[in-house]
């Protein structure tokens, strides 16, 4: 009886490739269902990476930050910056100080910690901005577009009027900034600055165009009106720029000047006073017209009346209706008033 034994070509060695092959098609199977169970990597790697954008600044409460630790990834997040201005990473027994630092110092401070708690030996850490949100600007008020936007490199007071697309027709004279800062007892206190207007954007003055660093406020406030009402040709409401420039003449000259039957003396109530007491003030019309007496300045909410001339307008309508009566008596009288 004759033995089989292997032979190369023969059925045991094909036996075998087709094992192997078998064996190579399973781990390749279990490895391409391995990768699928996997989560993916968190996004904020990708937002890590596209952070180098943002320019590099200190840094401040509340401002998001990227950290990266070579061959470490699960050190390797984003962190938001706690409201005493500090940061925690896993495995670090020790808070690292982040507001006020630029990110280049917190490499540093993080490498330093992590060598100091023996977790890795010589790290290499990058630190990236993701968002800031310690440097809010709010510009409102008087302006086409509202916002709160994040101070980012230099910045004037100009620049977030402009981000704000101008002021409005109804922007009064002046420009509020507020800044929070320490006071004399080193509490927190509101500075507030009042910036002209008229010198910032006509005058152009750069001594008022402030630099804003973030935290400041910039509120424009509504220009203050006048209201012109009585024998006036066009009464109504007119925006006072400014109140060295507001007027009685001017206030007629939005009117588009006086009836016929105007009095000789105006009017002007001005509230005055915590209780909003109103004070009437009366004032000779006829010789500011005629130049005898000197123009008188108007405020924010004064109401400018100009009362009808009773007696005037009664005597024109006697003799308006004596001359409908015919022509010999209208004449005679015309003549009477001639002489």
């Amino acid at each position: 009886m004759t033995r089989l034994s292997p032979h190369p070509g023969t059925w045991f060695e094909r036996l075998l490739l087709i094992m192997n092959t078998i064996r190579c098609l399973i781990g390749a199977a279990v490895a391409a269902f391995a990768a699928l169970a996997q989560p993916p990597p968190p996004a904020v790697y990708n937002t890590i990476e596209n952070a180098s954008n943002l320019p590099m600044q200190k840094i401040g409460a509340d401002d998001l930050i990227g950290i990266t630790v070579y061959d470490a990834p699960e050190l390797s997040r984003a962190v938001r910056v706690a409201a005493d201005g500090t940061i925690r990473l896993p495995m670090l027994k020790q808070r690292i100080r982040a507001a006020g630092f630029l990110p280049a110092d917190i490499e540093t401070a993080i490498s330093a910690a992590l060598s100091k708690e023996e977790i890795m030996v010589e790290p290499v850490v990058s630190v990236s901005i993701v968002e800031y949100r310690s440097r809010p600007i709010s510009v409102v008020g008087a302006v086409r577009r509202p916002l709160t936007f994040q101070a980012m490199g230099s910045l004037t007071l100009l620049d977030a009027l402009s981000r704000a697309e101008g002021l409005t027709d109804g922007a009064g004279p002046e420009i509020l900034v507020s800044r929070v800062q320490p006071g004399p007892d080193g509490r927190p206190a509101t500075l507030v600055q009042r910036i002209s207007i008229l010198r910032l954007i006509t005058a152009a003055d750069p001594e008022l165009n402030l630099r804003l660093e973030g935290g400041e406020e910039v509120r424009v406030p509504d220009a203050g009106r006048i209201f012109v009402v009585g024998n006036i040709k066009k009464p109504g409401t007119f925006p006072i720029k400014d109140s060295s420039e507001s007027s009685v003449l001017k206030a007629l000259a939005f009117s588009e000047g006086l009836l016929p039957y105007a009095a000789d003396s105006a009017y002007i109530y001005r509230q005055e006073g915590a209780l909003g007491r109103k004070n009437e003030i009366q004032i000779e019309l006829k010789k500011i017209m005629e130049r005898k007496s000197p123009d008188v300045v108007l405020l924010a909410n004064d109401i400018l009346y100009i009362p009808d001339n009773k007696t005037r307008r009664s005597t024109m309508n006697v003799l308006e209706k004596a001359l409908g009566i015919g022509g010999g008596l209208g004449g005679a009288l015309i003549y009477t008033m001639g002489r």
